[in-house]
């Protein structure tokens, strides 16, 4: 895109959702990385829905996570403000940050995804599945509030927590097996990255713990697998309406099967980040992967207002 670094770019960090931290970091990286390549920046820390940007921004690259970040809020508060802004568009946003209605889009596109129930807050439970099973609150990322319950007797300290964000819960059947993410950039598909944690399971902490978790960049996968995995990431990415870049996040079990967790629009960025790792093995660096990003949504939110004026 012409003259793209004359641009002034907003870089949208912080938020108050539960992954404010993680944004801090995230936009701190963004903005470090944009400025090395010339770009005018601004960092906004945005603590409420009422934020205000200098008049002579151009663009603002959404580093926020979680709530009012990757729900769709911001972008058609953006979109108000006519700023064109990176990553998904708000509708597109709104249903990948719902694990709930990811999980409509993936069953309607064929996806492979683990089997679910639905349960609610102050209602009886009639559970279908079968111990293990994995608790999700379906408005939460990072991890935060997922338990996997092996047993009957961790059922209840589970959905106690989980259901502190909120009053409808994601149950799904536990898949065992090897965790796999592919990112995804303008419909590029990136090399996979196997995520190995010390402990435990790939939660909050051995995502944002450096050390806790070893990466394998490449993942080691066989010809096959990669070709299927590589299918299924385009797969869920296209289920979802194609979001400008993304980060699909897989097991791969012990039988062989792929399984499509999630799909997240707006990938952490940090030191411990997997999108970074896996465009880094793709001959990407991470300057470079953010000016993409940034070039890739102004294409993006050009088609759309095209498209717009054109219905």
């Amino acid at each position: 895109m012409n003259n793209l670094k004359t641009k002034h770019v907003a870089v949208l960090m912080g938020g108050f959702s539960t992954e404010r931290e993680v944004s801090l970091r995230t936009g701190a990286a963004v903005s470090k990385a944009l400025r090395s390549l010339g770009y005018q920046v601004t960092d906004v820390d945005i603590q409420s829905a009422e934020f205000e940007l200098p008049k002579e921004v151009d663009a603002a690259f959404i580093a926020l996570h979680g709530s009012f970040g990757e729900d769709g809020a911001i972008q058609k508060i953006l979109e108000g403000k006519g700023i064109a802004y990176t990553g998904a568009n708000a509708e597109l946003s709104e249903v990948a940050f719902d694990k709930l209605k990811t999980k409509d889009k993936f069953v309607s596109g064929g996806v492979p995804t683990p089997g679910f129930e639905i349960v609610q807050k102050n209602k009886p439970v009639l559970l279908k599945l079968k111990y293990p099973v994995v608790v999700k609150p379906p408005l939460q990322g990072s991890s935060i509030g997922i338990h996997i319950v092996m047993e009957e007797s961790q059922w209840k300290p589970a959905m106690d927590d989980a259901f502190k964000y909120g009053e409808t819960l994601l149950i799904e059947d536990y898949c065992k097996g090897r965790e796999i993410t592919v990112g995804i950039l303008g419909g590029e598909v990136l090399p996979g990255v196997e995520v190995a944690p010390k402990v435990g399971f790939y939660d909050y902490t051995n995502k944002y713990t450096s050390g806790a978790s070893e990466y394998l960049v490449p993942a080691p996968l066989s010809l096959e697998e990669e070709t299927e995995i590589r299918k299924l990431a385009l797969m869920a990415y296209k289920s979802l309406g194609n979001p400008v870049y993304g980060r699909v996040d897989f097991i791969l079990d012990e039988q062989g099967r792929w399984w499509v967790l999630e799909l997240n629009t707006i990938p952490g960025m940090t030191e411990t980040s997997l999108l970074p790792k896996a465009a880094a093995a793709a001959g990407i660096s991470f300057p470079q992967l953010c000016e993409r990003i940034l070039e890739l949504s102004l294409q993006a939110r050009l088609t759309e207002k095209t498209n717009t004026r054109g219905q």
